[in-house]
């Protein structure tokens, strides 16, 4: 007698499955070629209760993951799912694919599911606000910055001596490891205002002199 392709019947008729499961549970943690699985099919067509039974009653482990090393997270698109094997079914919020990525990182690149992304950034402390996940703006035209090797008389310029504290925030920016990461742009982009500040006041005290 021949088995029932479940991961088809998953899509619409779940509590088929679960008969089928109940007379041959070995089928519970099953993986096709590509290490799709029950649990992946349950999560994306968001049969949440056919996702607790394989957990609770088959004792299928949640983090299962398939070829591309991830686990039915990746492919949630209700966020009633989401909390759901987060919460309740212990699925690892932070697991990382092969790429590198978490599911909140794919789910947020893909531009969709964002209710989704937003939990799983909440859930994990990986919250990030809209304006942090927009590019910076563009420095003026006639202002550029140049990541090189500066000599010291570059940094010091004909304006004369820079602040000692300005050169030492420099210096301990570029030594970070984290230095091309969110985090360390956002440092960058902070160095930059108080250096065109620095500059504006600067052109503004010369400004008053001539005009004295």
């Amino acid at each position: 007698m021949s088995h029932p392709n479940l991961y088809i019947l998953a899509a619409d008729n779940p509590s088929a499955v679960l008969s089928h499961l109940r007379s041959d549970s070995s089928r519970a943690s099953c993986q096709d070629e590509h290490g799709y699985s029950l649990l992946h099919a349950a999560a994306s067509y968001g049969h949440i209760d056919l996702l607790r039974a394989l957990v609770q009653e088959f004792h299928v482990d949640p983090n299962l993951t398939d070829e591309d090393n991830e686990t039915c997270l990746f492919v949630t698109e209700q966020l009633e799912i989401a909390k759901c094997l987060v919460e309740e079914l212990g699925v690892d919020a932070k697991h990382k694919n092969d790429e590198g990525f978490t599911a909140q990182e794919m789910i947020e690149s893909e531009g969709s599911f964002m209710d989704i992304a937003a939990y799983l950034g909440e859930a994990t402390g990986n919250t990030r606000s809209e304006a942090q996940l927009q590019p910076p703006p563009p420095l003026p035209h006639n202002i550029s910055v140049n990541l090189g090797t500066m000599s010291q008389q570059d940094v010091d310029g004909e304006a004369g001596e820079v602040d000692p504290e300005f050169r030492r925030r420099i210096a301990e920016l570029a030594a970070r490891e984290d230095f091309h990461t969110e985090a360390g742009q956002n440092q960058l982009r902070a160095l930059v205002t108080d250096a065109l500040r620095g500059v504006g006041a600067q052109t503004q005290d010369r400004d008053s002199s001539t005009l004295r």
